[in-house]
């Protein structure tokens, strides 16, 4: 008897081993890392915004005075995505301003570093996230130059930018961004304010394509 018994149990060995073999498969093919799914298949993006910047008003130590104005301006951006929620963009910004005594304009190059509050990345139940909030700060160069017979003793300054806004992500590719940037620019070294360092809050609006 022990011996039936021992022999029906060899033989279903295979027949177990083969049914287990579905099982297996399925967890090899189960996604790995399914967090950082939407920035592998989407990683490099491109984009342009306009912008609308307030320029701050300026004091000297000398107690001289300048006012600043509104004025317009662009950008355009190219954006490499880490994960979900960590993207790098390299952006070129061109702005003019103008103060009640003398015009300046700046043409910078910044790399920022951004912050998507991607849910969908954390909470899987989540499958579409149509508003998308970020946040980020950004660090470069501009090349500057004035009018209205100022001189300025330094050509390119540091800048630093901290910005904060809102994506409309219609869909994996086009996305709209509406969001605030406050730029600063280190002293260009004028001849008619000392220490002076431009600064705006700037309105942006543009859009993103994904590839």
């Amino acid at each position: 008897m022990k011996t039936k018994i021992l022999f029906i149990a060899m033989c279903m060995m295979p027949v177990v081993s083969n049914a287990a073999i579905p099982y297996r498969v399925e967890q090899v093919k189960m996604p790995v890392g399914d967090s950082e799914t939407y920035a592998s298949e989407h990683r490099f993006y491109i984009g342009g915004a306009y912008n609308f910047s307030m320029w701050q008003n300026f004091t000297d130590e000398n107690n001289i005075s300048i006012s600043g104005d509104n004025s317009s301006g662009y950008d355009a951006n190219i954006g490499l995505r880490i994960t979900d929620i960590f993207r790098l963009e390299a952006s070129y910004i061109h702005s003019d301003a103008k103060w009640n005594q003398f015009s300046f304009s700046s043409d910078s190059a910044m790399l920022n570093m951004i912050i998507d509050a991607r849910i969908n990345s954390i909470y899987q139940m989540f499958h579409t996230q149509m508003i998308l909030p970020y946040v980020g700060i950004g660090a470069g160069a501009s090349w500057n130059s004035a009018d209205d017979g100022v001189h300025l003793d330094t050509k390119m300054s540091p800048t630093l930018s901290a910005l904060a806004g809102i994506s409309v992500e219609f869909n994996p590719i086009f996305a709209l961004d509406f969001g605030y940037r406050y730029f600063y620019v280190f002293d260009p070294e004028t001849d008619i304010v000392t220490d002076f360092n431009p600064s705006a809050h700037q309105f942006r609006a543009g859009v993103r394509i994904g590839f």
